[in-house]
């Protein structure tokens, strides 16, 4: 009987191939849509599951109260650690501080490549629970000692053995103690190619100054606690150690410090006002409902194609029940036939993903591929494409197989015009879908565009970071300062102790007159050198830059426009500062500069002129092309750092990355949005296929009597545009209500502009017209004669 049934829904199949084609290929996009998303959702929701001890790693974090507003860091004092250690030590398995990761210099013979990694305490392999191919997870006891990842092995030394190998690394000689397995792209260590001993990074100047500020706070600080602990107990217990230590002035940020689970730390990453809100885990709910929808679409052009034609099946439903057939055995029939049309749009949906795969991954910026050997896979996809099956067959299954059979075989039966209701709304729920995705489309990309268009206080144009890899080029900087200054190529260059584009460091112990003693005295910091605000171009407000490393510049700091307003001074420019019980002259003021994000505030910041080795900022002549300069400066670079790989970002490049999730989000939504609206269009004209067809006769009586095709394309057009207008009506509210709020997660947002909605609408009724008219003007234009002697 089963096999009957597959026999006859094939049979239909093949009987309607353009119906087929709709339903096949319709349910095959959505279903493809859903599989990259679920895959999506699979890698995202796996983050950081790699590591053995998972839900027991934590970052120490710390709220500071800055201007009545909670700030949560994850930058932290070196003596934390120690604290947490010695105070309370059975409530940790592993302490583990680290640094930031930067690229290094990774040197073998005649091999130099650049590459990212941290200094980490010994125990940081075990706590990670690396997977060691050579070696093992205790090595980093020895200081001279280094881990590197598998590919970075075999960069290096290509297939010998590298183990006690001596390599450097940046100035150190280390020899290579283990090799581990390269940790895949959805941990948040994914870039760290290799792991050096702490001891090593703690012999540098800044580190020992830091080593017992609880001011300084510069560094990385993970945990993980003891086995029968519970992580939210602990935090609380270790939240004063900092408050404890502070003096009076780092008292009144009243610093409280948290343990932030490794399982908080990719979907939950968002903090406001010192509470942890969320994070990615807000676009795995919208990207999972996205999927969800897309399916729904799909499914509801195969109920809406199946019940239109529910007048040529009625007869087939007639004589099945006048010769035997019960109700159940027809539901089973129609089940059977959206069964197999699932079953088949299962396996071409397979054929699409696998198609996209790399678009999609190079979208997402992700490794994602389908299983093809998991058994489990298999089952869940044919499960998958069943329950879609079922789901979209079930209303025309239960509806055909309503038909009373005396009323179809004696001609009675007629579809009335209630029965378009169901369909007429599905249609509905699908452009309301569609058009509210266009809409948040369209609002994710203004919001980026209003975020670029931003001033950011100098000019990224022709701006170039160069990034050292030893104190070569800093101890010869004047030398190499002149030399690409003698060039027409180059009309500026300065060192800074951070890149224009990313954190600075944030310090306390900042006193002047008027203080108000309620705030905590904290700025952000930038070291540079004189030159400076000549190569990043900066716009003074008042005052007067650096002009060279004289007592008055040294002595001197440059402030923002935020940090003049958290000071609360009418005129900075002279005023006395003290910085650590150092006295500093304001020399000038200058216009925010974006570092962070340009979708938040500004922090009150200082500039002040330091002879740290830093990172070379480089200004090009616009009159030369960048190419040109570029050889230039590397033939200068290499000059001076033969060995040292030639390491360069156009700050214009870096400053676009801070866009990189919300262009993201942008692109899948309107990838999304686009496969929702083609579905849409789909269903929309099998409809008017249907609708051309099953009025036939009307038109060419309607012909007869002289109506135009105009009046007949007005005529067969107007009820699907109608169905649009609804949608619309209701989609613009609800997109409205739901991308206002997303913008207020954004201290710094546009608005939603009225031409969004209007253009969105117009874009709307377009498509429908295009996609309603061909088989409109096909009607209208057919011969009367031949439609009403067939009819």
């Amino acid at each position: 009987m089963i096999k009957n049934y597959f026999k006859i829904a094939w049979r239909n199949l093949i009987k309607n191939k353009a119906s087929s084609f709709i339903n096949i290929g319709g349910l095959a996009v959505g279903m493809a849509v859903a599989i990259l998303i679920g895959l999506w959702i699979w890698d995202e929701l796996s983050y950081d599951k790699y590591h053995q001890n998972y839900d027991s790693i934590a970052r120490v974090m710390q709220n500071q109260t800055v201007n009545g507003e909670i700030n949560s860091l994850k930058a932290m004092p070196i003596p934390a650690a120690y604290e947490l250690r010695h105070l309370y030590g059975d409530n940790f398995k592993y302490v583990v501080l680290s640094s930031w990761t930067n690229p290094h210099l990774l040197s073998f013979k005649d091999k130099n490549i650049s590459m990212q990694g941290n200094f980490m305490e010994p125990e940081a392999p075990q706590m990670l629970g690396l997977n060691m191919k050579m070696g093992t997870r205790n090595a980093l006891t020895d200081p001279s000692s280094i881990l590197l990842s598998e590919s970075v092995a075999k960069a290096i030394f290509g297939n010998a053995n590298p183990l006690d190998k001596i390599l450097k690394l940046d100035n150190f000689n280390l020899k290579v103690a283990g090799i581990y397995q390269d940790l895949p792209s959805n941990t948040s260590f994914n870039n760290v190619a290799f792991i050096a001993p702490w001891q090593l990074y703690a012999q540098s100047p800044d580190v020992q100054q830091a080593k017992d500020n609880w001011n300084a706070n510069s560094f990385q600080l993970f945990a993980q606690i003891a086995d029968q602990k519970n992580m939210a107990e602990v935090s609380v217990k270790i939240k004063d150690i900092k408050l404890r230590n502070e003096d009076q002035e780092g008292k009144k940020a009243n610093p409280q410090i948290f343990l932030f689970p490794m399982n908080r730390w990719h979907l939950y990453a968002e903090f406001k006002n010192g509470v942890n809100t969320e994070g990615s885990i807000k676009y795995i709910w919208l990207f999972g409902i996205i999927g969800i929808f897309v399916l729904m679409l799909a499914a509801i052009n195969f109920m809406n194609l199946s019940t239109a034609r529910s007048e040529k099946r009625a007869k087939e439903v007639g004589i099945r029940k006048a010769i035997g057939s019960v109700r159940g055995q027809l539901i089973r029939q129609f089940l059977s036939e959206s069964l197999l049309v699932a079953i088949l749009a299962f396996f071409l949906a397979l054929f699409l993903v696998q198609l996209t795969l790399p678009f999609f991954n190079d979208l997402t910026g992700k490794q994602l591929f389908i299983l093809w050997a998991n058994p489990l896979f298999w089952l869940l996809g044919i499960g998958f494409a069943a329950i879609n099956g079922i789901f979209a067959g079930s209303y025309p299954a239960f509806y055909l197989s309503s038909f009373q059979p005396v009323k179809v075989l004696k001609g009675a039966f007629k579809v009335g015009k209630t029965a378009s209701i169901p369909r007429k709304v599905l249609i509905v729920i699908q452009f309301t879908f569609s058009v509210t995705m266009i809409i948040g489309t369209i609002v994710v990309f203004k919001q980026i565009q209003f975020a670029k268009n931003r001033p950011i206080g100098y000019s990224r144009l022709g701006l170039l970071m160069v990034r050292p890899y030893s104190e070569n080029l800093h101890k010869n900087f004047y030398a190499i300062r002149n030399e690409l200054l003698q060039t027409r190529y180059i009309t500026e260059i300065a060192e800074s102790g951070n890149l224009i584009t990313r954190g600075s460091k944030t310090s306390g112990g900042f006193n002047w007159q008027g203080k108000d003693p309620n705030i905590a005295g904290e700025f952000a910091t930038f070291a540079v050198t004189p030159g400076y605000g000549k190569t990043v171009s900066w716009q003074f407000i008042s005052g007067k830059d650096f002009t060279n490393s004289s007592s008055a510049d040294l002595n001197g700091l440059i402030l923002n426009e935020t940090g003049v307003k958290y000071m609360g001074l009418k005129n900075p420019v002279g005023q006395i500062l003290s910085w650590d019980d150092k006295k500093y002259t304001v020399l000038g003021v200058t216009k925010d500069i974006i570092v962070e994000s340009p979708y938040e505030p500004v922090k009150p910041t200082v500039f002040y002129i330091s002879n740290e080795p830093g990172i070379l900022n480089v200004r090009i002549n616009p009159q030369v092309s960048a190419s040109t300069a570029l050889s230039d400066i590397e033939a200068v670079y290499k000059k001076y750092a033969p060995g040292d790989p030639f390491d360069y970002q156009f700050i214009d490049e870096e400053y676009a990355k801070k866009f990189g999730d919300e262009e993201r989000i942008g692109k899948l939504a309107s990838f999304f949005a686009i496969l929702a609206v083609f579905i849409s269009c789909l269903g929309l004209f099998g409809m008017a296929s249907f609708m051309a067809e099953q009025r036939t006769k009307e038109i060419g009586v309607r012909k007869v009597l002289g109506a135009s095709v105009f009046n007949l394309w007005r005529l067969l057009s107007k009820d699907f545009v109608v169905l649009v207008i609804i949608s619309l009506l209701i989609a613009t509210p609800l997109s409205y209500y739901f991308m206002h709020s997303w913008l207020q997660l954004y201290t710094y947002h546009s608005n939603l502009a009225w031409w969004i909605f209007v253009l969105t609408g117009l874009g709307a009724i377009s498509i429908t017209l295009l996609t309603v008219s061909y088989q409109s003007i096909k009607a209208a234009l057919a011969n009367p004669v031949k439609s009403l002697k067939a009819e």
